[in-house]
Order: structure tokens, then C-alpha cells, then sequence
């Protein structure tokens, strides 16, 4: 075998593992679900804490908020997601933007297997 094909295609790198795709909201969804709300236990993805994902050249802004503005670890919670976005291959640069409006309501933003990890049935 070539050691070019030793070494694998831009395709499929030696490790085996997928070569990165384009930067896409799709991926820097993915990647966010990574990061856990360390009091719930969910990630932010599925608990609908992500509001926004804006991608321009190589730079990622995200908009996201907190289950409560009065949330304790709410700096390592944006420490955690600008880290995971910096994680990204293709990322240079990431801008995380804190809101509460509209306030977080896992009634109407949560995934429906938050909802039930959560007790919430209806």
C-alpha cells in the first residue's frame, strides 16, 4: 500500500475518523450538545437555551440564555459553550451573547425528551 494511502485521504483522515465538514449551524448545534446544565443534567440544545447561531466566514455567534437570570454558574455555563464552539475545526473565533428575552420556558422550548427527563407531560 502507497504511504499516501497509509497516512488516508482528505476524506478520511489515518484515525479513521470523518474529515470535518463545512461550518454549518447543524454542526455547531452538535457540538453545544455537549455542554450539560450542571443542575439539570440535560444539554443546552435540547433544553431550547440556544436562541440563536450566526456563522460569518470563520467567525460563530451564538445567542443563548439560562434556565434563570439568577443562575450560579452562569459564567462557567458561557465558559463551556465558548469552548466547545472554539472545539469546532473551521472556527477561528466565537462570540457568545447572553439574553433573557424572551425568558426561558421549558414548556414551549425544550426538546420532547427534555421534557419528559424533566417530568413535564403536557
Amino acid at each position: 500500500m502507497a504511504q499516501a494511502e497509509q497516512a488516508g485521504t482528505p476524506s478520511t483522515p489515518a484515525n479513521g475518523a470523518a474529515a470535518p465538514g463545512p461550518l454549518t449551524e447543524e454542526r455547531v448545534r452538535e457540538e453545544l450538545k455537549t455542554v450539560v446544565d450542571p443542575e439539570i443534567g440535560i444539554d443546552m440544545v435540547s433544553l431550547g437555551l440556544i436562541y440563536g447561531v450566526r456563522i460569518e466566514g470563520s467567525t460563530v455567534f451564538v445567542t443563548m440564555t439560562l434556565t434563570s437570570p439568577g443562575c450560579p454558574v452562569a459564567a462557567m455555563f458561557i465558559s463551556a459553550v465558548h469552548t466547545a464552539l472554539m472545539s469546532i475545526p473551521g472556527v477561528a473565533d466565537a462570540k457568545v451573547d447572553l439574553t433573557f428575552a424572551p425568558p426561558w420556558d421549558p414548556r414551549t422550548m425544550a426538546s420532547e425528551e427534555a421534557k419528559m427527563m424533566m417530568g413535564i407531560y403536557y
